[in-house]
């Protein structure tokens, strides 16, 4: 579904990415984890378009994404830190995304507006909002549009426990419909019972991806935070 072959990125005297190949098929939820400065970011925007690799190039579903923008309508996106008009309503922010993406609307998915409550804050404008809410506004948004790919940076950061489990159930549903999701997240503990796969970055190389069930076997461990400290460790 994803295929990036050789992708290299360099700002400057940094390495962003180091010659980054990837495959990430349908009906997975991968972890896409690392330090600070590993090159996830800029994976993810090269993914979107919105960074350009000096060299290699990705695919999505087989097609060349370069200068073409097409491919993004079938990506949900979740940022880590979502900007929004502050004087515009929840609900008038949701509209205004409608009416770019008017050639979607047939096949919306409004579930989590009404799992979250978000309804009855329609009103509200978004300078007033919390994070949290702001999250959940932003999460909404990357699931509208029933897209085939999902990409969700730090999900759950500010949810209250109530609502990252609904997100979380409605991750895993989404993967039983056989989509893509790839997630990143500092907190390993969140992703336990979500991701099938683990791609782990550093300096700008992909150190491995792997199974999570594999990567379990191999390590004697059960929980993911405790199943990437241990092969740090080994290494």
């Amino acid at each position: 579904m994803i295929i990036a072959t050789n992708v290299n990125k360099r700002f400057g005297k940094l390495q962003a990415l180091d010659n980054v190949s990837l495959n990430c098929n349908k009906g997975q939820t991968i972890a896409l984890i690392g330090p600070n400065g590993s090159g996830k970011t800029t994976f993810i925007k090269c993914l979107l378009g919105m960074v350009i690799p000096d060299s290699g190039f990705i695919t999505v579903n087989n097609k060349n994404i370069s200068h073409d923008w097409h491919y993004r309508k079938q990506i949900g996106y979740m940022p880590q830190m979502s900007r929004f008009p502050e004087n515009m309503t929840i609900e008038q922010v949701i509209d205004m995304v409608k009416d770019i993406r008017s050639d979607a609307n047939e096949s919306m998915d409004e579930e989590l507006p009404e799992a979250f409550g978000l309804k009855a804050l329609y009103g509200k404008r978004m300078r007033t909002l919390s994070g949290g809410t702001r999250q959940k506004v932003s999460a909404c948004l990357a699931f509208l549009f029933n897209p085939d790919i999902l990409i969700l940076d730090e999900p759950t950061a500010g949810l209250d426990p109530v609502s990252s489990e609904i997100l979380k159930e409605k991750i895993i549903s989404e993967k039983s419909k056989g989509k893509l999701t790839l997630i990143t997240s500092h907190v390993l503990s969140d992703l336990d019972d979500l991701v099938t796969e683990v791609v782990y970055m550093q300096d700008g190389k992909l150190r491995f991806h792997s199974p999570l069930t594999k990567l379990q076997k191999e390590t004697g461990e059960e929980k993911l935070n405790k199943v990437i400290a241990r092969i740090m460790q080994n290494q």
